[in-house]
């Protein structure tokens, strides 16, 4: 039987901060340090200690300087090709590529694991994002593509009430060699799921893909969000809820390893880490 919750505080006084957004080139040189088995972290496009000392063992067994500086001949000893300095299309492959797979991930276009080849999921993935800028979504990365890009990652701009009181133990970003385009909260079976905001359910139902049983959840101006692996629906798609209205029970359908929520946000097709605008 569907309820209603207790409507959660939908102001932000202390939302979590935003996640510090990684750089594709960066990205691509954890990459080529990786596969010469220099390195063992995510591929997150942060210059961590763990890169730096990378680089330098990469320096040390090129007879390079090390210095830690990633300069020409740091690059051609790494084969690194530098970001969005050729056209991209299906078909191309290198540390360029995988440095536009982060980009696009980044910017809420994953297209499965970042392994520096311009397959099918890539240029799906490139023409989605190409048509939420404003561009001819022709599948080929030149410079409108990169100057776009360039600018900041979407943000959720509602607020969010908290869908389940759980902590975030998963969160939006780069995840290994992919990117996880949600945020995962663990709970007990059976655990009630709620609407973060007030909207219309669009999706009631099983959906493949690793989603298992999911609720979508329009709340106008391009903005929806997205309740998958439940064991249990409440809600039928038409329906109009508000904020704390029960949705669904917490589940382990899909693609998942236990029972917990997996909660997303999409801006206009782009997925957009929702921590930030979560209530406490």
């Amino acid at each position: 039987m569907r309820r209603a919750l207790a409507v959660i505080a939908l102001s932000v006084t202390f939302a979590p901060a935003a996640r510090a957004a990684g750089d594709p080139a960066v990205a691509a040189l954890q990459s080529a340090l990786l596969v010469r088995g220099l390195y063992a972290g995510p591929l997150d496009g942060l210059r961590g200690p763990r890169t730096n000392a990378a680089v330098r063992a990469a320096q040390a067994r090129a007879g390079l300087s090390v210095d830690g500086i990633v300069g020409p001949q740091t690059r051609r000893a790494l084969r690194l090709r530098p970001f969005a300095s050729r056209l991209l299309h299906a078909g191309a492959a290198g540390s360029d590529v995988l440095a536009l797979q982060f980009a696009l991930a980044e910017h809420g276009f994953p297209s499965g694991t970042f392994d520096g080849g311009f397959g099918s999921h890539t240029d799906a993935a490139l023409r989605r994002f190409q048509q939420w800028a404003g561009l001819p979504a022709d599948g080929v990365a030149g410079p409108a593509t990169y100057a776009a890009l360039r600018a900041p990652p979407p943000r959720v701009p509602i607020a969010l009430a908290r869908p389940l009181q759980a902590p975030i133990t998963e969160r939006f970003g780069p995840r290994g060699l992919r990117f996880h385009s949600g945020v995962d909260l663990p709970a007990p079976m059976g655990a009630g799921v709620v609407a973060a905001a007030p909207g219309v359910v669009t999706y009631a139902g099983w959906l493949d893909g690793g989603w298992g049983l999911l609720v979508t959840i329009d709340h106008g101006g391009g903005v929806r969000s997205m309740y998958a692996h439940l064991s249990q629906i409440e809600v039928r798609v038409g329906d109009q809820v508000q904020a704390g209205f029960e949705v669904g029970r917490v589940g382990a359908t899909g693609d998942a390893t236990g029972p917990h929520l997996h909660f997303e946000v999409r801006v206009r097709g782009a997925a957009a880490d929702p921590a930030p605008a979560l209530s406490p």
